[in-house]
């Protein structure tokens, strides 16, 4: 049986915490941001967890995570 392959774009766009959920950044943070608040782009900084119900699907392009 050959390795499976990790989906590369996924690999660069999601991390494991400890426990096994999987961390993410947040969007809208590239450009146009002279009309968002400093508040808004503040909060956007901080990455935050992957929701449940698309965590199954990533965890398959990731199967060495």
């Amino acid at each position: 049986m050959p390795k499976m392959k990790t989906h590369r774009g996924a690999a660069k766009r999601f991390k494991a915490t400890g426990t096994g959920k999987l961390k993410r950044s947040k969007a809208y943070k590239r450009h146009i941001l002279t009309k968002k608040t400093a508040k808004n782009k503040r909060n956007l900084r901080h990455a935050t967890m992957m929701d449940s119900t698309n965590e199954k699907v990533i965890k398959k392009m990731l199967p060495y995570l």
